[in-house]
Parts: structure tokens; sequence; C-alpha cells
């Protein structure tokens, strides 16, 4: 005999829930997702997430590597904060606690191509 227990009615009772993009994180993500898009640099899109970290990733072509990876930790929030832009070669382009200010590093390549 089994027995079965109920799912956890809250997500916060799990004891190693998956790290999210917020709806309000994923608006500001978007938001310059689709003005790259317009200005033809980039072209497709993928969410990861996993336990310890949210990663959206940008490409310029599906069947590539990303161009950019921005993603969550929220486990270094008190450190050099949660949120990165990490580039095509590992490389960390920018890290922060305040996701607009680390995507200021990405609407700089924007304003470049719009020139």
């Amino acid at each position: 005999m089994t027995l079965h227990t109920p799912p956890p009615s809250n997500i916060r009772e799990m004891p190693n829930p998956q790290v999210a993009f917020h709806r309000a994180e994923l608006s500001v993500i978007l938001s310059l997702y689709g003005r790259m898009v317009a200005a033809g640099e980039w072209r497709d899109y993928g969410i990861s997430c996993l336990r310890d970290v949210a990663v959206f990733s940008v490409f310029r072509r599906t069947a590539e590597n990303p161009l950019y990876r921005i993603e969550k930790r929220p486990k270094l929030r008190g450190r050099q904060g949660m949120y990165a832009v990490i580039g095509v070669d590992g490389q960390i382009l920018r890290r922060g606690h305040d996701l607009k200010t680390v995507l200021r590093v990405l609407e700089r390549k924007l304003i470049r191509a719009v020139q």
C-alpha cells in the first residue's frame, strides 16, 4: 500500500522550487527583446527555469549558441546582485541588483544598431 500526499498548495512549501522570472521582469526583458528584433539584431529566444537559476537566452539564429544570456540567481541577491548579462564567450558583461540597470549594457548595442 502506498500513501499519496497531496501536492503543496503554495510553491514556497516545496523543498526545491524552480527559479523563474516574474511578470514584471519578463516585461522589461521582452520590451528590450522586441526593440532588438525590430532592429534586426535578434531573432529568437529561449527561457530555462532551473533550481538555482532562471535564464533568458537570446539568439541571432535558432540553431546557434546564444548571443547573450540574462540570468537571475536569487542566491547572489546579497552579494553582487542576482541579475547578470553574460556574453557568448561566457564573460559577465554586467551584474547588479536592478534588472533595468543591468540590461543597459545591451541597450547601448541597440543605439549603435539604429544609427
